[in-house]
């Protein structure tokens, strides 16, 4: 989700209860919510209800957000849990739970932890580790990277995603 689009006074005003702001941040927020529950889940009926959780959720957490930036990330981790879950229900995913595969990645030392990052970033295909490195590492916008690869932002994007996806499973393997 961008957020681009949604304004830093819409968004303050919502965090503060307004509830115009609110209706106003979850039709803002809707599409791309959408958009990713489409990507990220197994069904269609599983898409529009991971969709449909994250706005109410948004709705009832808006004023536990802090800040603006935040907001994405956080709205993708609910629908992503929200697909997982559905899956989970249908009998379609393994009912590994994602809080002890991070506690388990967490609970190593540090030293190892770098090390096993330094090394995930290796294992990624170029063009992935590339976006990655710059998103992460040099603290690039969408913007910027696109503009330094000369590439759409939704191909930077992309790239992102899966190279996200590709380091998540390389550390908790």
């Amino acid at each position: 989700m961008s957020t681009a689009a949604i304004s830093p006074n819409l968004f303050e005003a919502a965090r503060l209860g307004d509830p115009h702001a609110i209706v106003r941040l979850l039709e803002t927020a809707q599409p791309d919510i959408r958009r990713y529950a489409r990507a990220t889940c197994r069904s269609s009926a599983d898409a529009e209800d991971a969709a449909q959780e994250a706005l109410w959720i948004l709705s009832r957490h808006v004023g536990s957000i802090r800040s603006l930036l935040a907001v994405s990330a956080w709205l993708f981790s609910v629908v992503r849990r929200e697909c997982l879950r559905l899956a989970r229900k249908a009998g379609l995913a393994p009912s590994i739970d994602e809080s002890e595969a991070e506690a388990a990645l967490l609970s190593r030392p540090e030293a190892d932890l770098r090390l096993d990052v330094a090394a995930a970033f290796e294992a990624l295909p170029p063009h992935y580790r590339e976006v990655a490195l710059m998103r992460d590492v040099k603290e690039m916008t969408i913007e910027e990277i696109a503009v330094a690869l000369n590439a759409s932002r939704q191909t930077v994007k992309a790239r992102l995603h899966r190279a996200r996806a590709l380091m998540r499973e390389y550390l908790t393997r």
